[in-house]
């Protein structure tokens, strides 16, 4: 029995051994904890008030372009004046055209009607003298009638040189070409020496040297442009103007379904010119929207994303939908809770699952100072 005794004895010792050895092994194989691909911030998205802007293509015209024709019929130009791009004031003579006929003709006009004042003057004496005598009886009703009939024809024969003498005064100021308003000269078609007619184009005017922008937006967003509301337009030419909204369009294109959007634009505008394309942003007023850094947003394959991290360290991949940006910050329609903790930076480094070791910014600038600061060791 001793003997059976002992063999049971090292057989159980063996088995306890070789139990032992596996569940060390075992415990030896265990996974290791995963070590932090990157140290990071954290921020969770914020509600703040942002601009609401719509984003517009339209081109830079004149606000109002006047036509400055021949007025007179059939004479000469003698003398242009101006060019294109020339700046004028309202009056300023643009062009001369040849008077010599019309000069005489006023002259005929004036030597008339110093002739018909005359004759008036004669009318009217005897006229008088013809009163007075049939008051003395010497004179018939008739005869006396005759007189004032002669006198009222002389006054209406006076009264149509005169007129005469105005036209003839007009025609002669016609030959003058002047500016209707003050501008800058956009065209000129007149050329020296060529005979025009009444109503030839000579030149092109834009008031006031105002240029305005015609911007198209569609006719869901025309419903949210206010009157007056600022604009910023950014020209072909790279010049950066502000404007403001001054018109809407009554109606909205039946072929492209957009209505226009007029701009005033401030007089001076260096480098931009009538004709241009432009781009600009129509401000909207002011509305409440989820924002994040722009540091934390990563773009991917034409898509936007974030990393938020959880409560095991690890981080999740979430595409998002961006809108506006304002500064250093961008606003996130869909795809982000509100409650999230969000990688503040560094997340084109990361990759779904990753495991990263959070520290609180405020600690990490510190640490940060704190390193500049010390000297470096000789």
């Amino acid at each position: 029995m001793k003997k059976i005794s002992g063999w049971v004895g090292a057989w159980v010792f063996v088995f306890v051994g070789l139990g032992s050895t596996s569940w060390a092994a075992e415990d030896s194989k265990l996974p290791a904890p995963a070590k932090p691909s990157l140290t990071v911030t954290v921020v969770t998205p914020k509600m703040g008030s942002l601009a609401q802007k719509i984003s517009a293509n339209g081109n830079l015209a004149a606000w109002q372009e006047a036509i400055i024709g021949a007025e007179a019929n059939g004479l000469k130009i003698t003398e242009v004046r101006v060019n294109v791009g020339d700046r004028v004031q309202r009056g300023d003579v643009l062009a001369v055209l040849q008077a010599d006929t019309l000069r005489a003709e006023l002259a005929q006009a004036e030597a008339t009607l110093a002739e018909s004042t005359a004759s008036a003057q004669e009318a009217k004496t005897q006229a008088e003298r013809a009163h007075s005598l049939q008051q003395q009886g010497f004179f018939s009703n008739a005869q006396l009638s005759q007189a004032l009939a002669a006198e009222a024809s002389s006054v209406a024969r006076v009264q149509s040189a005169r007129a005469m003498v105005q036209l003839q005064g007009v025609r002669l100021s016609q030959t003058q070409v002047r500016a209707p308003d003050a501008g800058v000269i956009s065209a000129r078609q007149a050329t020296l020496g060529s005979v025009v007619g009444a109503g030839t184009e000579l030149f092109r005017l834009i008031r006031q040297g105002r240029i305005e922008w015609r911007a198209e937006v569609t006719a869901a967003e025309i419903g949210g442009i206010q009157l007056g509301a600022p604009v910023q337009i950014k020209a072909a030419s790279g010049q950066l103007l502000q404007g403001k909204v001054r018109m809407l369009a009554p109606s909205v294109d039946a072929q492209t379904r957009n209505a226009l959007v007029y701009v005033d634009l401030p007089a001076q505008i260096g480098s931009a010119r009538a004709g241009m394309f432009a781009q600009g942003e129509i401000a909207m007023g002011q509305s409440q929207a989820l924002t994040v850094p722009q540091t934390a947003v990563v773009v991917r394959d034409g898509f936007s994303y974030v990393y938020t991290v959880g409560a095991d360290q690890k981080v999740s991949q979430l595409k998002v939908q961006t809108a506006r940006q304002s500064g250093d910050r961008v606003e996130v329609t869909s795809g982000l809770k509100a409650d999230a903790l969000v990688v503040a930076s560094g997340g084109a480094f990361l990759n779904h699952g990753d495991t990263v070791r959070v520290v609180d910014a405020v600690a990490r600038d510190a640490a940060t100072s704190a390193a500049t600061a010390k000297p470096a060791s000789k």
